[in-house]
């Protein structure tokens, strides 16, 4: 018997974004049932309740591993049978539809994760991507201007696929061609290893370019958008932002195949360093994102924690206005932990910011009390351990 979903505050019909999520064996629920019915969503509960495993559950519906990049086998409930679904009703621009991504554990076989459209098979969680984009914060990035360049790298992918569904795929390819690179370095410098090597070259600099270039637009439309609407006393700052790289340059000054020459030509000559490294030290692998506070022109490693965490939030939230200018989709914005670091003045003006977003909000944190003025506009709900209820 089909379980029947938890109510949900009525909020009427306008607004896009997921209307039902279900979950089965997900983590710390076994099965969870959850009808939604407002733009905003928020759940509230002890830590360790399971409120961000219900966002980490909506971050399986675009590219990658989810927010807290976890592997396959941590998704399954424990005492499960290893495998798992989520599967949401969204209100799409393109109408009503359903998306759905699971594994169905075999035996003596390894975790094959599927995903289905309306029910139907679908190759890849790119077919995911006409429907539907994600965006992101968790108290994980609250690092991320003091963080390593690999942290900065990855934060910038992300807001990359959150414009261009292929950059994934991309970024997948070309890491392979660098670790195939690696072990022939490894290897040694035969006649047919240095022809393979030739081979493999051209691959990682048609791919790098390619990478680079996706990484260079994006932060070329998202600086844009930032200057435009940028304002000096807002609660929270805008960022000035600059990628730093050898290839990111090489693709900002020269056409595309002159730039993969140039790049191929790195690679080779400095084929003798790269094996000693074990690595090859110039590439899109290599390069950083650069963010500076803008109103005080200072780095933003420089800035205060507390400014830190308010421009992080103000690159989000752009980033989020990004997704709907490129894509025409209102992107789903997941904002772990977020209200507790503000003070009552800011967190109401981030409030303030969710009716220009378009797309749906959902929010997580300990204290219902650091919700205060969103009551008439959110659905706010109760998660305690495996269960969700309507917040009394």
């Amino acid at each position: 018997m089909e379980r029947a979903p938890i109510s949900a505050v009525p909020r009427g019909d306008g607004f896009r974004g997921v209307r039902r999520l279900t979950l089965a064996d997900f983590r710390s629920y076994s099965a969870l049932d959850l009808a939604i019915s407002a733009p905003v969503v928020v759940l509230t509960g002890d830590n360790g309740a399971g409120k961000t495993n219900v966002i980490e559950a909506l971050s399986l519906l675009t590219p990658g591993r989810g927010l807290r990049r976890a592997d396959l086998s941590e998704f399954s409930r424990k005492m499960s049978s290893g495998g798992f679904a989520v599967s949401v009703e969204l209100a799409a621009p393109l109408g009503e539809i359903q998306l759905g991504t699971g594994v169905e554990r075999q035996d003596n076989a390894p975790p094959l994760r599927k995903y289905r459209i309306d029910r139907e098979p679908v190759g890849s969680i790119r077919a995911f991507c006409d429907h539907l984009r994600v965006v992101w914060l968790t108290p994980s990035m609250d690092g991320l201007f003091t963080g390593s360049p690999g942290e900065r790298r990855r934060f910038l992918d992300r807001l990359v696929l959150s414009v261009d569904a292929d950059h994934g795929a991309r970024v997948s390819a070309f890491e392979r061609a660098l670790r195939g690179r690696n072990r022939l370095l490894e290897s040694g410098q035969s006649q047919s290893e240095r022809s393979w090597l030739d081979a493999i070259e051209r691959e990682i600099a048609e791919l790098g370019v390619a990478v680079a270039a996706a990484r260079v637009e994006t932060v070329s439309l998202l600086s844009a958008l930032i200057a435009a609407t940028r304002e000096g006393a807002a609660a929270f700052p805008w960022a000035e932002i600059a990628l730093r790289g050898e290839v990111e340059t090489l693709v900002a000054e020269r056409p595309a195949l002159e730039a993969e020459d140039l790049y191929r030509e790195m690679l080779r000559d400095h084929r003798a360093r790269d094996s000693a490294a074990g690595r090859a030290l110039i590439g899109p692998q290599a390069s950083d994102l650069c963010v500076r506070h803008g109103p005080k022109n200072i780095e933003a490693a420089q800035a205060s924690t507390g400014e830190q965490k308010a421009l992080l939030v103000g690159l989000v939230l752009a980033q989020a206005h990004l997704v709907e200018r490129t894509s025409g989709l209102p992107p789903l914005v997941l904002l772990d932990e977020i209200a507790a670091h503000f003070d009552p003045t800011r967190r109401m003006a981030l409030y303030d910011q969710f009716g220009s977003l378009g797309g749906q909000v959902w929010l997580t944190g300990a204290d219902p009390a650091t919700f205060t003025g969103l009551e008439m506009r959110a659905q706010m709900l109760r998660v305690t351990p495996g269960q969700i209820d309507p917040l009394a």
